[in-house]
């Protein structure tokens, strides 16, 4: 199974969390608050996030951390690089950094980037924006008087 870690789906969490309130800056006790995420884990992956590009510092009083862009620039492709690195599945695809003893005569190397290269595709097609709205758990129910008429 294939499964991004805890801590960069908590950054995503996070990260939805400040897109809700863009240009806002964020204490990570407000973070922390907000999302349910603990205050230590929350100031760890803001570090990460600010050294990722993703998030500004703001030193001072009032400082924290705000988002650097608008939630729709942001993709979880560039949420998952921060955390997590280059995308790659395996050793031998491009921007992978260990290497494949076998990686010289193997034939499944240029498949391994096919897959690789549609899971980024994916990855930065969705935006922090999207993943902010909230899907529905179940479909609206019909309003009882339509169904009560169906029934003569």
């Amino acid at each position: 199974m294939m499964r991004l870690s805890k801590m960069t789906d908590y950054a995503v969490v996070m990260m939805g969390h400040m897109g809700q309130s863009t240009g806002r800056v964020f204490a990570a006790t407000q973070i922390a608050d907000g999302t349910g995420v603990p205050q230590p884990t929350v100031s760890k992956l803001l570090k990460e996030l600010a050294r990722g590009g993703l998030l500004v510092s703001i030193r001072g009083a009032q400082g924290g951390y705000r988002l650097d862009r608008t939630p729709d620039e942001i993709t979880v492709a560039e949420i998952v690089q921060a955390l997590e690195g280059p995308i790659a599945l395996t050793a031998c695809v491009d921007g992978a950094d260990d290497s494949c003893h076998v990686e010289s005569f193997c034939g499944m190397r240029g498949n391994w980037n096919k897959v690789n290269n549609a899971i980024r595709t994916a990855l930065e097609s969705v935006t922090l924006a999207d993943m902010a709205v909230q899907p529905m758990a179940f479909p609206p129910a019909e309003p009882v008087r339509e169904r009560e008429e169906e029934r003569i």
